[in-house]
């Protein structure tokens, strides 16, 4: 990420951030960093929206959206960017109208198209942070392969009915041992047969398990972009809604 001339934040900005400010981890650098970054949302669905709110609340200068879809009266359960009065509307159409709402200062860069291996890489390029709230396993190799190929930090996470997983992915760095870090094909290194796991609208997902992931999720990314905290790099991190338990597990580079 570009650390020069950072931009100047204005009174309401400080005045808005100020609670992030104060924080010793962010302060006055960290928001300006925030201000700077450039980060791609891959969906502006269950995770994406959490994410979406809680990095326009934050102070992210630019976010894209990638989501070809519109919104459905079955999406508001858990899509929590969008209302009623959004049903038949673009998502990221909605979605940019609800962040500039909650934040004047964030621009918005709508990508309506679908996320393939032929557009990922020039998606990608273009920020400095992905974070992929995708629903289907075409989508997350196609975002992740990119992500490590144009050298993007990358935060994953998916849901099931009542659990939830996150990670983040720096595969062309090494950690402070001098070992490479896992990438997404080490942690899975094929997609499960077709039909195997069920999609949302076949198995059910609870709206606000999109909540807790989608905002752990924002909450890596604003560690990557003020270097704060440890991310989950190589680690795993398990959520279970109806045990109210998380769980860690790391993983490594795959020796195949």
């Amino acid at each position: 990420m570009d650390t020069t001339n950072p931009p100047p934040l204005s009174t309401e900005e400080l005045e808005r951030y100020a609670r992030h400010i104060v924080l010793p981890e962010i302060g006055g650098p960290g928001q300006q960093a925030l201000k700077r970054a450039r980060v791609l949302v891959i969906g502006a669905g269950g995770l994406g929206a959490p994410v979406l709110e809680y990095l326009a609340a934050a102070g992210i200068g630019t976010l894209g959206i990638v989501d070809d879809d519109h919104v459905s009266l079955s999406n508001l359960q858990r899509q929590v960017i969008h209302d009623t009065e959004s049903v038949g509307q673009s998502k990221g159409e909605s979605a940019q109208k609800s962040i500039g709402r909650i934040n004047p200062h964030v621009t918005v860069e709508l990508h309506q198209l679908r996320l393939t291996q032929e557009n990922a890489g020039e998606l990608v390029r273009a920020y400095d942070i992905v974070v992929d709230g995708s629903d289907n396993f075409e989508t997350r190799y196609a975002v992740a392969d990119a992500c490590a190929e144009e050298k993007r930090p990358l935060v994953h996470a998916a849901v099931g009915r009542f659990d939830g997983s996150l990670t983040v992915l720096i595969p062309y760095e090494t950690n402070s041992s001098g070992t490479q870090n896992p990438s997404y094909r080490d942690l899975f290194p094929e997609a499960p047969p077709a039909g195997l796991v069920p999609s949302c609208a076949e198995a059910g997902v609870i709206g606000a398990l999109t909540g807790v992931m989608g905002t752990l999720q924002a909450m890596e990314v604003i560690k990557l972009i003020t270097a704060s905290g440890e991310p989950l790099v190589g680690r795993l991190l398990l959520y279970d809604a109806l045990g109210a338990r998380f769980d860690t597990m790391k993983y490594g580079r795959s020796t195949r």
